[in-house]
């Protein structure tokens, strides 16, 4: 019976439930490791959390305007309708955290893991992703317009009807992505791959693509209209019902 508990007991997964002991430790502000918490609606404004431990943890509704997570461990965290206004996060795993409808406006990602992350209805205006990981990450309905992700990796990502007006996605790696509907309205794309990428009715209006990848890609029925095509590769790119760079309408 003893050997049948021990095998037992060796196959379950591991309880990473946090005691009431860690969470107080941790609200309390003498530690800053509280892996799998709970804690929803917890106030942790200009928190310094640098390197922190909070993987799987719940922080719905928490607020973490302004708060300090450089290299902190959020991978799997849920962070939905969190207050990040301001926060820095350069190189945070972010690695399937779910932040939807999270305030991220101006909050500092650079370098940081997102890879599968969550990302609907959030709001990154003026956020700053240079040489992010966001593969595979679901940006539907973002707003990360004049974002700065130059450099990022956003391969096999949704951004249906995301808006990138006016941002920086110079660099980035956008292969295979779904943006349709997206706004990209006087964006910077140059020397971005755009290649097999979904962008039906999608908006480009002046977005600069010069020296873009952008083969096999699937524009019809966007507007390209005064966008910078030069240099950029178009083979197989499908057009029909795109209002192209010179106004006419692609056949």
């Amino acid at each position: 019976m003893a050997c049948l508990t021990a095998t037992a007991l060796a196959t379950e997964p591991p309880d990473n439930t946090a005691s009431p002991a860690q969470r107080a430790a941790f609200l309390a502000g003498t530690s800053k490791d509280c892996p799998g918490c709970d804690l929803r609606g917890a106030r942790l404004k200009r928190r310094d959390l640098s390197g922190a431990d909070l993987s799987g943890a719940n922080l719905t509704d928490a607020v973490l305007h302004a708060a300090r997570l450089t290299n902190a461990k959020l991978a799997h965290a849920t962070l939905r309708d969190a207050n990040l206004d301001k926060a820095d996060l350069k190189r945070a795993d972010l690695t399937g955290a779910d932040l939807t409808e999270a305030l991220l406006y101006a909050a500092d990602l650079s370098g940081a893991q997102l890879d599968g992350a969550i990302l609907v209805d959030a709001h990154m205006q003026h956020s700053r992703l240079t040489r992010a990981q966001l593969r595979n990450a679901d940006l539907t309905r973002a707003d990360a317009r004049e974002a700065e992700l130059s450099d990022c990796d956003m391969s096999h990502a949704t951004l249906k009807q995301a808006n990138f007006s006016n941002a920086n996605l110079s660099r980035c790696i956008l292969s295979d992505i779904t943006a349709d509907r997206a706004g990209f309205v006087m964006a910077r794309l140059r020397d971005a791959k755009l290649n097999r990428i979904s962008a039906i009715q999608a908006d480009f209006y002046r977005a600069d693509l010069s020296g873009a990848d952008l083969t096999g890609s699937d524009f019809r029925g966007s507007r390209l209209e005064r966008a910078d095509l030069d240099g950029a590769t178009q083979t197989g790119m499908k057009t029909q019902g795109a209002l192209l760079v010179d106004g006419t309408v692609g056949q």
